[in-house]
């Protein structure tokens, strides 16, 4: 097993120094299933569900893009990035379930497997925020990482 790249020698938590890697173009996509229930894709018209709060997937892949964005604020050890693109898809499986997939790009010195990761979780919760008021029985059953290269390992899960 490797060691911990967040931990220093005195065992103490440290942000990884990306200063010697190389510039490379990096992207990582993950991917998250979601249960909505019979009940709330039932209120879809043409893959799409318009409340009050406004239409529910548009305003959950904004709110993925803002996450993807925030990872650092939000997750200590990761590194604020100039990020190049994020790409969220929402898709209807069936008539209880949903996937959602983010694709993040940057060109720089380390990964985006946390902003994508971060992403789908923002918009699945971002749906459960909107929807919540028609069933409270959603799931997110699945969040994980599909794929990741450009950096020392390319990843495919």
């Amino acid at each position: 097993m490797g060691n911990f790249t967040h931990i220093n020698k005195k065992n103490n938590p440290k942000m990884v120094n990306v200063s010697d890697k190389k510039i490379t173009k990096r992207t990582a996509i993950a991917k998250a299933t979601m249960f909505l229930g019979k009940e709330v894709i039932s209120h879809f018209t043409d893959d799409e569900l318009i409340t009050k709060k406004g239409p529910v997937f548009q305003t959950a892949i904004i709110a993925g893009i803002q996450g993807v964005k925030k990872t650092s604020e939000l997750i200590p050890m990761c590194h604020p990035l100039l990020i190049n693109g994020v790409d969220v898809d929402i898709e209807i499986v069936d008539a209880e379930n949903i996937e959602v997939l983010c694709k993040v790009t940057i060109t720089g010195k380390t990964g985006v497997e946390m902003e994508a990761l971060t992403g789908v979780n923002i918009t699945c919760l971002t749906i459960y925020d909107m929807c919540k008021s028609i069933s409270q029985k959603m799931i997110i059953r699945e969040v994980k990482l599909l794929e990741k290269t450009g950096g020392k390992s390319d990843i495919k899960n």
